[in-house]
């Protein structure tokens, strides 16, 4: 799957929970958003603009970061032990 492949997969798909994302979906699209977060706040865009991005790319990264382990056999649910500071404990096991 190529850059743009993964990227676009992943805004199609921005909305469904179910399925399976393949590592290369998964990275590049990691590879898009991070970037452009850091790169954003570096080039001093203005807030809002930062923020209509941030709110666009939530979606779709939260989806694509649930059904990543579903390719592993796992609940994509286990991404919310992230809220815990206790359960990351587990979650890096």
């Amino acid at each position: 799957m190529t850059f743009g492949g993964a990227v676009k997969t992943c805004l199609v798909k921005y909305a469904t929970f179910d399925g399976r994302a393949t590592r290369p979906e998964y990275w590049y699209f990691y590879l898009l958003t991070r970037p452009l977060g850091l790169g954003t706040t570096e080039l001093h865009v203005p807030e809002s603009v930062d923020g209509l991005i941030t709110l666009a790319l939530l979606l779709p990264s939260l989806t694509v970061t649930t059904r990543r382990p579903h390719d592993m056999g796992r609940s994509g649910w286990n991404q919310l032990w992230y809220l815990t500071i206790i359960g990351i404990i587990p979650l890096i096991y």
